[in-house]
């Protein structure tokens, strides 16, 4: 994507050398006008074309249109895009967007389905309770932190050998079921004790009762990919016409809250007796995190690395195995230490985050009036306006990254790699900034980036190089094992 109008700051007032603009666009009819930008999005031209388009009619990378899910769900559906490197930052400016409501985008989901509750992700960083919860998060994860490695190693193994055991009978292997059943163990073992969630009442349908609720609340913000034909009409009016109802999951929730309640304990007592969070409010900010945050990020993390470096070929994967068996022997084995010094392999994670983040959508509503800068202008930003990035166009900037389009397995080697860090978006702020109690990046951020690298060494630590058949599927990347080469050692 090339950036018309791409920016590296904003400020309360446009620098001397840049024309101060009105934001081009139009809403049109507050009904009419989000349906047809809500047709055009999902059918008619698709979500990248969609952006494309108007980036081309306005020759502006801020520009004002509107966005799902619209009527009847969203009271407005109206916001400004900012779609170039640096506009995009201002989203992460928290003294000049508030974030309150926002995660969903121009709708908020019933509180049902967080027990009533505006669990942390919704909250401003303003309001006194996104400090202590987020307080409670940051010290959940550092007081676990010994256990990232061996026990996502534990899972890995045990995923391998199913993909193995699939391919040898079936001749391939659906990526995305098995990941999303590892990844859920991961997350409630590292949450409650290393308990197993087989051994709850959970058994081994924790995935599907975890994927139902995230449908339920985020159903108006997909598609099946249909295209434009009756078909695609009836399904925008079943998803978008009204939100699905809470009573239709809420056995399912009550299921994931009890076991967190009784197996999640010594996080909760930490939540309770440290923070001063209320025990029922603690837990079911804590389902939220361990659902929608850890597990269903993972959801589109793990089948999305796995994409790209597949179709990155077999060059780039002897690459990689070359690389990280070197390391891991030199260092005697997987260590923090091993991982920090494999610079191929951290670049391949960070640009798999910068063309594909996880997370493609940021929503902010100005605090006050404020201008926006791009590289060639400046737009003026009226308080209470809706601002939204969508973040695969502002990290794939040709201003600031060359060849934007392709994934470049090294660009992020050596020094002049790593001061691109800073335009890698993915966590709700820069690579290079740090995630903090008063801020709203991810807070995961670090143990994001670690399993990442750990899924790849232990991948080319066990095999020699990989083939998948890779499409889409709703909000994730979809992907079938089609071989597996064994390492020789192996």
């Amino acid at each position: 994507m090339s950036s018309s109008s791409s920016s590296s700051s904003s400020s309360s007032s446009p620098p001397p050398e840049l024309p101060l603009k009105p934001v081009p666009g139009e809403y049109g009819h507050p009904f009419f006008g989000a349906l047809r930008d809500r047709l055009a999005y999902f059918y008619h031209e698709g979500r990248d074309k969609f952006f494309e388009n108007r980036i081309q009619k306005h020759q502006s990378t801020v520009f004002k249109t509107n966005m799902p899910p619209g009527p009847f769900i969203s009271s407005s559906p109206r916001v400004i895009c900012l779609l170039d490197a640096v506009s995009f930052a201002v989203l992460f400016d928290t003294s000049k967007v508030e974030k309150r409501d926002v995660l969903d985008g121009t709708f908020l989901p019933s509180l049902s389905f967080t027990g009533g509750h505006r669990v942390c992700a919704y909250l401003d960083p303003s309001e006194p309770e996104h400090t202590s919860l987020k307080s409670w998060f940051l010290s959940t994860l550092a007081a676990r932190h010994n256990k990232f490695i061996p026990l996502f190693q534990r899972g890995l193994s045990e995923l391998f050998d199913e993909l193995e055991a699939k391919i040898s009978t079936k001749k391939e292997a659906y990526f995305n079921t098995l990941s999303d059943a590892m990844a859920f163990n991961y997350v409630f073992r590292l949450l409650c004790d290393n308990k197993n969630p087989v051994e709850t009442k959970i058994g081994s349908k924790g995935p599907k009762l975890v994927d139902k609720w995230l449908l339920f609340q985020l159903a108006p913000l997909g598609s099946l990919g249909l295209l434009p034909n009756l078909l695609c009409y009836f399904e925008d009016l079943l998803l978008r016409t009204f939100t699905f109802p809470f009573y239709l999951v809420k056995s399912n929730y009550q299921t994931l809250y009890d076991v967190f309640y009784e197996f999640g304990s010594s996080v909760l007592d930490e939540a309770e007796n440290k923070f001063g969070i209320d025990r029922d409010e603690a837990c079911h900010n804590l389902v939220f995190l361990a659902g929608f945050n850890a597990y269903g990020g993972m959801k589109v993390l793990f089948p999305g690395l796995i994409k790209w470096v597949a179709l990155a070929g077999k060059k780039l994967h002897e690459k990689l195995a070359d690389e990280i068996r070197t390391v891991v022997k030199a260092e005697g084995g997987v260590t923090l230490s091993a991982l920090d010094k494999m610079g191929l392999t951290k670049s391949v994670v960070y640009e798999f985050l910068r063309i594909d983040p996880p997370v493609p959508f940021q929503y902010g509503k100005a605090k006050t009036d404020l201008v926006v800068r791009t590289h060639d202008a400046a737009y003026e930003i009226k308080k209470g306006d809706m601002l939204f990035g969508y973040q695969p166009f502002a990290t794939k900037d040709a201003r600031v990254f060359e060849n934007p389009e392709e994934f470049v397995a090294d660009r992020f080697v050596g020094e002049g790699g790593e001061k691109l860090l800073k335009y890698v978006y993915w966590s709700n702020g820069r690579e290079t900034e740090d995630c903090t109690a008063e801020n709203k990046q991810c807070a995961g951020k670090n143990l994001v980036v670690l399993l990442c690298r750990v899924l790849l060494v232990e991948l080319f630590l066990r095999y020699e190089t990989f083939e998948v058949e890779a499409g889409t599927f709703m909000f994730a990347a979809s992907v079938t094992f089609k071989s597996l080469t064994k390492a020789p050692s192996t």
